[in-house]
């Protein structure tokens, strides 16, 4: 098919409604593309000539000083660990648990199913605060462990409500069928309805993911011990310390103390984008992989019909 003849045979309004459509989402892909280019950059640009700006999109001054620093970090190592743990394991069971319960609450016949999707609805509009959440964390004895960063996260309200009403779009005649042959409910949902589901299971497992991934909070606020905490609380805390160290050394202003800021600056700014690719860099790559069922996923499940 020729696309220029095609579009040379669309009325007026029609010409105008692509050409304006194509230019809004060239205009999209480029806020999302050109800063991060301009974060590339910085993070391969040494931190003291980032500082004098006109830096866009290809770096001044190479180095590979700032991610020398990052992965040079204390426990760099140990918090890869732990957030590739978290990650994988918050999504596998969370994605699997959630969808297990949305198969349960889209059934019809079963008793008070009105009042618990009302109650997991509830949640969605109103919260404890943090001071009630962590008490709760804190007499479940999770508060601390490695397991603070998986059992409270493994449900979400979102999570089951897209997938219940993805999960009401099957046939119900797949399910009546196979109950026939004799499958059980777990048979069922095993065999017919998760590998009917991988494109709204994607999408949820990448936003799980990515939640698991980029969390920095929950390692800051409910875990005291160094060596359990997440490469995002990890690098969080070197970057605010790194700040501090920098702005009382400013504030000080000796000359011993100057050669030091001389050596900061050398990873100032820079170190700052450096981290952030360092954090983003591994759901860049899981992404293609899932980009197939993503598109689908992403509205299949938002809308019931």
């Amino acid at each position: 098919m020729n696309v220029g003849n095609e579009f040379y045979k669309l009325s007026a309004g029609e010409k105008i409604f692509k050409v304006v459509n194509y230019a809004l989402i060239i205009l999209l892909c480029l806020s999302i593309v050109l800063p991060f280019l301009n974060i590339l950059a910085l993070s391969f640009n040494a931190g003291k000539d980032a500082e004098r700006g006109g830096i866009y999109f290809w770096p001044r001054v190479w180095t590979l000083e700032n991610y020398h620093e990052v992965f040079t970090s204390a426990n760099i190592g140990r918090a890869f660990a732990i957030s590739i743990f978290r990650t994988v394991l918050g999504t596998v069971a969370g994605v699997f648990l959630s969808a297990m319960a949305a198969y349960t609450l889209k059934s019809k016949t079963m008793p008070g199913v009105r009042f618990f999707t009302l109650m997991i609805f509830f949640t969605m509009l109103f919260s404890g605060g943090i001071i009630p959440y962590y008490m709760l964390l804190k007499s479940l004895h999770l508060t601390n462990t490695i397991w603070v960063y998986v059992i409270p996260g493994l449900y979400s309200a979102w999570n089951l409500i897209i997938l219940r009403t993805f999960f009401q779009q099957i046939s119900i005649s797949l399910e009546e069928s196979a109950k026939l042959d004799g499958c059980s409910d777990f048979g069922i949902f095993m065999r017919i309805i998760l590998p009917l589901s991988k494109p709204v299971l994607a999408t949820i497992s990448l936003f799980t993911a990515v939640g698991h991934w980029n969390d920095w909070f929950t390692g800051s606020f409910f875990v005291r011990t160094a060596s359990i905490r997440p490469l995002s609380t990890l690098l969080q805390e070197m970057l605010t310390r790194q700040d501090a160290i920098r702005e009382s050394l400013m504030q000080m202003a000796g000359s011993s103390q100057m050669q030091m800021l001389q050596r900061i600056q050398i990873t100032g700014d820079s170190l700052k984008m450096a981290t952030i690719i360092v954090v983003v860099a591994p759901i860049i790559c899981v992404y293609p992989f899932i980009q197939k069922y993503f598109a689908k996923g992403a509205m299949i499940g938002s809308v019931k019909e």
